[in-house]
């Protein structure tokens, strides 16, 4: 959530960047500005209104003590009416706090200063492009076919139990899950992150707080009997975690990381872009998340795309890093990058994983600070990134290597599978 004051100060820098997300309600920054000075001329009047009551108190009490009880009385009269006018003043404050909130919570973080301008997929730029294509046969079978072939996933069986996008994983497709798990967390411990077991429930607080309530309530799926959402991604409860916390200079930067599965409504996605495991309403991802200084986080940004290309890398995927332009941006998102790898069967390219930095929009919603070095409490930068998400590394994994012989594990795998070949 951007700080009220930043917009106030800022309004034509905060116009122009809510542009480069093609923002479509820029009224709102006027409106917001205006709420705010009804709600401090407000607060101006009932604190002046209450400094009155608190003076003709004190006044009365001297004029007790001093024996003048009808001058005290007397003036007692007089100032009922002060009561009544704190009342309404803080009744319209209240008021009017509620639909600041309310507008507020509708603007979108403002894009760091490079990102591309853009409004579609088509427009964001291409950062760089890693590996070589593997070059099929002309007979390669694209990864739900291999699934079915060497009975790795049963899709029709998920659809039986629960509904489509929900895969059944099944011998060897199930272990290679266990695995590139336990490969990502062991790697992110490597890197310096702590992990966590999380809930897959979490509340609407939870859900506000990282920003994908009110933005996304359509594809979070809701338990209303209860008011839970299922998690949409790790990084909600991890980031949780740190809500309403004051940390010490010192304690930063925080890193945690987390699997969890994942549970997407993905409403309106339909098509053969979605086949197999091209988009998934319940899917396993391993989340990493940092919690850092202001001035850090741009380099922080940075170093965690690298540990997601590396774990790319070391699978052996071909990839290419992107930097979203705002059109295509998250809501909450200053900057992110995507990774995607090259699906040799389909014959194009899957997003794996995004990188987001979300400055103080996150932090401002969590009340998630830090004491400076003056002892002021500052409020935190947050980011997080998928490191990985299973299903289209599994597919691309899938259909990348496979051969006449069978399906090829990557090296890094095979301590964690126990089996070289899918065959």
């Amino acid at each position: 959530m951007l700080q009220v004051s930043y917009i106030r100060d800022n309004r034509e820098k905060v116009l122009e960047r809510l542009a480069v997300k093609n923002f479509k309600q820029p009224n709102l920054v006027d409106e917001i500005i205006q709420l705010d000075e009804r709600r401090r001329l407000t607060q101006n009047q009932m604190d002046g209104v209450s400094a009155q009551a608190n003076a003709a108190a004190k006044q009365i009490g001297e004029l007790m003590r001093a024996g003048k009880k009808e001058e005290a009385e007397a003036l007692k009269a007089t100032t009922g009416a002060f009561k009544g006018e704190v009342q309404t003043l803080n009744e319209q404050l209240s008021s009017l706090e509620e639909e600041l909130n309310q507008k507020i919570v509708l603007l979108p973080n403002l894009p760091h200063i490079s990102v591309p301008q853009g409004s579609t997929p088509e427009e964001n730029e291409v950062v760089s492009d890693n590996g070589s294509k593997p070059q099929l046969p002309a007979n390669a079978l694209p990864h739900w076919e291999l699934a079915a072939k060497y009975n790795l996933i049963d899709f029709e069986l998920g659809v039986k139990i629960t509904g489509a996008g929900f895969p059944v994983y099944k011998g060897k497709g199930a272990k290679l899950q266990r695995a590139l798990i336990s490969f990502f967390l062991d790697e992110a411990e490597k890197a310096g992150y702590s992990e966590v077991m999380l809930p897959l429930l979490v509340n609407e607080a939870s859900g506000f707080g990282t920003g994908q309530l009110p933005d996304k309530e359509g594809q979070m799926y809701y338990i209303g009997e209860d008011k839970l959402y299922l998690i949409p991604t790790a990084e909600v409860p991890i980031t949780n975690l740190y809500r309403d916390v004051i940390l010490k200079a010192d304690e930063l930067p925080v890193r945690n990381c987390g699997y969890t599965p994942c549970f997407r409504r993905e409403a309106g996605s339909y098509g053969a872009h979605v086949r197999g495991l091209n988009r998934l309403h319940q899917f396993d991802k391993v989340e990493i998340v940092q919690v850092v200084h202001p001035d850090s986080s741009y380099d922080v940004i940075e170093q965690m795309s690298e540990h997601v290309q590396g774990l790319l890398q070391k699978l052996g995927l071909p990839y290419r890093v992107l930097r979203l332009c705002g059109g295509d941006m998250g809501f909450t998102a200053a900057l992110t990058y995507d990774m995607e790898t090259w699906s040799a069967a389909q014959q194009r390219w899957l997003e794996v994983s995004s990188v987001s930095n979300f400055e103080t929009f996150q932090s401002n919603r969590l009340k998630l600070r830090f004491r400076n070095a003056e002892g002021k409490t500052q409020l935190a930068h947050t980011l997080n990134g998928s490191a990985l998400a299973l299903p289209r590394i599994v597919a691309t994994l899938l259909e990348n290597n496979q051969t006449e012989k069978g399906i090829k594990i990557p090296e890094v795998l095979v301590p964690y599978t126990k089996f070289e070949w899918i065959d």
